[in-house]
């Protein structure tokens, strides 16, 4: 018999469950969550003796059986588990064969095959062959042919001699251990006795270059980087990036490569090579290293920031083991290399040697020296407009609204204008969220009416602020950024002025850094002013009833910072901490977020449960509050798992959300409504999380914040 390559996924969620405890999960009401089986497929494989005798594997995500209707007039329907196969004769012909996938709570999902059985051999064969574009070495095959049911590819490598098979139509892939040329052979089959081939000599490469660039660092004010090689930020300039100290000698090389306009520099079989800063520069200021590095080799690299005139006895060093085919993205504390005792008030190179020497080609980018952004300047933070009459206003004088002012009505018919928000980040990051709808007006092109925002006053440019508090200004840099309205310029109003790049209010802040007075002077005694105040200023008080505790942000005044956390089925159970934002950007710019680091040996649902009775309060879910929003910001992408539960300790259902965005906050929306009326009586005081629902291979930290429940 021979043998073939079939890899199929059993998901052996019955042992799971059987094997945990109440203890583990609380309870087992997370099935009633389960969601159907995904993916399903399945390989189709005959006998070539004209009997018409197929053999059915079905495969899937999360089915623990299949039931099997072949299309013919078969009565019932063949049943099979999960990782086995069934066998069917067919006679001569076309048939429909429908395969529904059952999961252990009897959800179903079910896909629909034709397949052809036919006892003439395959014709009219095309075989297309091709290099994976993503997955160094990897080989996809397609195959089509008239009356073929199946096809098997063999690859060519010494010492992997079995074919892998896919279905008439479908591909088969294979990685190969070298690159190189090889012979690969298609053979189509039918039902009939004799086969179809196909030969052809292949080049099989490697992917020996990014075909990504590596992750966009975060904007950062001057004062808090200085930049060696970024295209984020300025450089320090008249670098040399390619000094000869001899390495050429070595076999080594350099060239800047470009990827799309993406520049980044590659040191080839790197033995050791150097960069000679255009100038000194004091680092002693700044708190870690951040380089990204690309390889495909298996290679570590040393890192030397090197101070001017260093003998090489004092030479100090921070190793890192590198990943093949993807960028390796580091934070090295400075701390490594000043605990070693070296000084980094007056470094002027760089060194980097590779192991094994001028073996590995490496691609570097985004190095640079970076630190936590300075104290807080009260801005920082979400604003609106001032639900209120007079808080747009325009007249001859500072605060004077003798030509018009918004009225109390035009809260409610400028709605669209009063709920966009104006996020100032503790990074000097700017951006206006305006949704998809603002208020315009007919010098935008349309009517004025809510409409969808206009580029460039939609917040798509990047943009940053400058405060200051001693001229009592702040000044918004990046085409499009405004406060208020778009058409109020320091020149003039729109559209009788360019759009500018640039422009500063006068600011007024009170109410404890709550409501912030703007004022701009648009041209000679044309004044605009604005009235804002902070987003959520007021934290709701303590309630019990249909309401929970919230929104859970981890600040002072606000909840959760002070709430009783238990970490569960994490090995040592290391406690949860709150910490200071550690990515002020985007959609969160908030002061603090909880952390919680989900170890390796964990188990997959390791996570964190708030106290009894008292935390997050007492309420029932309904109508108003079953949607529940948290913002997490994670390295990884897996599924975050929400559950809350009684007094009792029986658990409402588990509702699990994947991210979708790595390195960056992300806002995850979970509808409880399958809480509503469950439970002995459904009176809600305790949430559990599961952060990072998966098995793990490393440990992966999370930041998770601003948990708040809502109708919709």
């Amino acid at each position: 018999m021979k043998l073939f390559k079939y890899f199929l996924s059993a998901i052996l969620i019955v042992t799971t469950i059987w094997s945990c405890t109440d203890e583990d999960f609380g309870s087992l009401d997370f099935l009633s969550t389960a969601t159907p089986p995904a993916n399903v497929a399945a390989l189709f494989n005959v006998t070539q003796d004209n009997t018409g005798t197929v053999t059915i594997t079905p495969n899937s995500e999360g089915a623990v059986s299949y039931d099997i209707f072949y299309g013919d007039n078969t009565s019932s329907p063949g049943n099979v588990k999960q990782g086995k196969s069934i066998v069917h004769v067919y006679n001569e012909g076309t048939y429909n064969v429908k395969i529904v996938a059952i999961g252990i709570t009897g959800l179903t999902t079910e896909m629909t095959h034709s397949l052809v059985v036919s006892f003439k051999a395959p014709e009219n064969l095309v075989v297309v062959i091709q290099n994976d574009a993503a997955v160094s070495k990897k080989v996809n095959v397609t195959a089509t042919a008239d009356f073929a049911m199946l096809f098997e590819v063999y690859f060519g490598e010494p010492g992997h001699d079995e074919p892998v098979l896919a279905n008439n139509g479908g591909t088969a892939s294979y990685v190969y251990q070298q690159a190189g040329t090889y012979t690969i052979r298609v053979v189509s089959k039918s039902a009939a006795i004799q086969t179809t081939s196909y030969t052809e000599e292949f080049v099989v490469t490697a992917i020996l270059q990014p075909t990504a660039s590596a992750p966009t660092p975060p904007f950062r004010q001057a004062a808090n980087v200085i930049s060696v090689y970024s295209g984020a930020y300025d450089n320090v300039p008249n670098s040399n990036y390619n000094p000869d100290w001899g390495q050429s000698g070595q076999g080594s090389g350099y060239a800047e490569f470009d990827l799309n306009g993406d520049k980044m520099l590659n040191y080839i079989k790197l033995s050791y090579q150097g960069i000679d800063l255009g100038s000194a520069i004091n680092a002693s200021s700044m708190e870690f290293l951040h380089i990204d590095i690309w390889t495909a080799n298996d290679m570590s690299i040393d890192i030397y920031p090197l101070p001017n005139g260093v003998a090489p006895a004092d030479e100090r060093f921070v190793t890192k083991t590198l990943v093949a085919n993807q960028w390796n993205s580091f934070n090295i504390p400075l701390s490594e290399f000043t605990s070693q005792g070296l000084p980094l008030g007056n470094l002027k190179q760089f060194k980097f040697v590779g192991s094994p020497w001028a073996t590995g080609t490496v691609f570097i980018d985004n190095l640079y020296f970076y630190k936590a952004p300075a104290p807080s300047s009260g801005l920082e933070g979400s604003w609106k407009l001032a639900p209120e009459a007079g808080a747009l206003k325009v007249g001859p004088s500072s605060g004077s609204g003798e030509w018009w002012a918004n009225s109390a009505a035009d809260i409610t018919t400028r709605a669209c204008l009063f709920d966009d928000t104006y996020v100032f980040g503790s990074n000097g990051s700017f951006n206006n969220v305006l949704g998809a709808s603002t208020w315009l007006e007919a010098w935008q092109g349309t009517a004025d009416a809510c409409g969808t925002p206009v580029a460039p006053h939609n917040g798509s440019n990047a943009a940053t602020y400058l405060y200051d508090a001693v001229a009592g200004t702040i000044t918004l840099d990046g085409t499009g950024a405004f406060l208020g309205l778009p058409k109020a310029t320091n020149a003039g109003e729109l559209p009788n002025v360019a759009v500018p790049t640039s422009r500063t209010y006068k600011v007024v802040l009170s109410d404890g850094n709550n409501t912030m007075n703007l004022v701009i002077e648009t041209g000679s005694g044309v004044f605009w002013s604005f009235k804002l105040v902070r987003d959520g200023a007021v934290t709701p008080p303590p309630v019990t009833g249909s309401t929970p505790k919230n929104p859970i942000n981890f600040e002072a005044s606000g909840f959760g910072a002070d709430w009783t956390w238990t970490v569960f089925e994490n090995v040592a159970n290391p406690a949860l901490e709150i910490i200071s934002n550690p990515d002020a950007t985007g959609i969160n710019t908030s002061s603090k977020v909880a952390k919680f680091t989900a170890l390796q040996g964990g188990q997959p649902w390791a996570g964190l449960e708030s106290k009894h009775g008292q935390d997050i309060g007492s309420f029932k879910f309904d109508a108003t509050n079953k949607i529940v929003r948290i913002m997490v910001w994670k390295s990884v992408i897996s599924d975050v798992g929400l559950k809350f539960a009684e007094a009792n300790g029986d658990a409402q259902p588990e509702v699990k959300v994947a991210n979708t965005k790595i390195n960056q906050w992300e806002e995850l929306r979970f509808d409880m409504s399958g809480s509503i009326g469950k439970g002995a009586t459904g009176i809600i005081d305790q949430i559990i999380i599961f952060p990072d629902f998966k098995a793990r291979t490393q440990d992966n930290v999370v930041y998770f914040d601003n948990i708040t429940f809502s109708s919709n």
